[in-house]
């Protein structure tokens, strides 16, 4: 099933990206609206200019840490295998993380070899392999959720959102003037991030819906979100909508303060 933190890490990493995101898209675009172009580091003339690279690059090689050192799979230096228990949680969060730190510390070497090699892409390019990083996001969650059953697989099958997202950076790398698809970007980043803490807030966290309970297959196991019946497990997924709708509202009403 995973845990609270195996949601937490991811989650704060990809809400802090997208806030960070939307509010530099948008002071980027009010202060020069024709001259707009869709970066895939998202700074402006008032902040670091590789700030979110450095985010993207040590927040996702230390939540991958963190998920290595946690899970602990590294037994199997010690000769005693992987415990199958963490393979779906540790280990395959670590491999989305790899995927993000791989495309990070591709962009901070295209930018700082910019004048000294053939290496540099096009933030076109960038794009699209940060397209590729969110799209392994995307298969883990999808074939995740095929694996798991109940209120489980319903959390994270709403995840699949990261499937606009995916559509959104593709559509700034063949639109690179277009102000909606870089702003819906980092809307959607946040919103997944928000959603990774819901998701940890309801099945393993406080807000576990009434109706619904944890059950262990064995002591020491990791918890099942079980719901009596299929009222009960209906009524815990309307619930998950509305949490959804909640944050889609509260990311709405950030881009109207920015």
């Amino acid at each position: 099933m995973g845990d609270f933190v195996g949601h937490a890490l991811p989650g704060s990493l990809l809400l802090v990206v997208g806030l960070w995101r939307v509010w530099a898209s948008i002071a980027r675009f009010a202060t020069d609206p024709p001259a707009f172009r869709v970066r895939v580091c998202s700074s402006f003339s008032a902040g670091p200019r590789l700030l979110e690279l450095y985010v993207v690059t040590g927040g996702a090689f230390l939540d991958m840490c963190m998920e290595l050192f946690y899970s602990n799979p590294l037994r199997i230096l010690t000769g005693r295998g992987v415990d199958p228990a963490h393979l779906n949680g540790g280990l395959e969060h670590a491999g989305m993380l790899l995927m993000f730190f791989l495309f990070g510390a591709l962009a901070l070497l295209s930018h700082k070899t910019r004048s000294v090699s053939h290496l540099p892409l096009s933030d076109a390019a960038l794009s699209l392999v940060f397209a590729c990083a969110f799209t392994s996001e995307f298969l883990l969650f999808y074939f995740h959720s095929t694996t798991q059953v109940g209120l489980e697989a319903y959390y994270h099958r709403l995840l699949l959102l990261i499937g606009l997202c995916i559509a959104a950076i593709v559509l700034g790398a063949l639109l690179p003037a277009s102000f909606p698809a870089d702003l819906g970007t980092g809307v959607l980043i946040a919103v997944q991030g928000l959603w990774f803490f819901q998701t940890g807030f309801t099945l393993y966290g406080p807000t576990l819906p009434a109706g619904c309970a944890r059950s262990f297959d064995a002591p020491g196991a990791d918890a099942h979100v079980e719901c009596r019946d299929g009222p009960a497990l209906e009524r815990a997924e309307h619930l998950a909508i509305f949490q959804l709708f909640g944050l889609v509202f509260l990311a709405f009403v950030y881009v109207l303060g920015c």
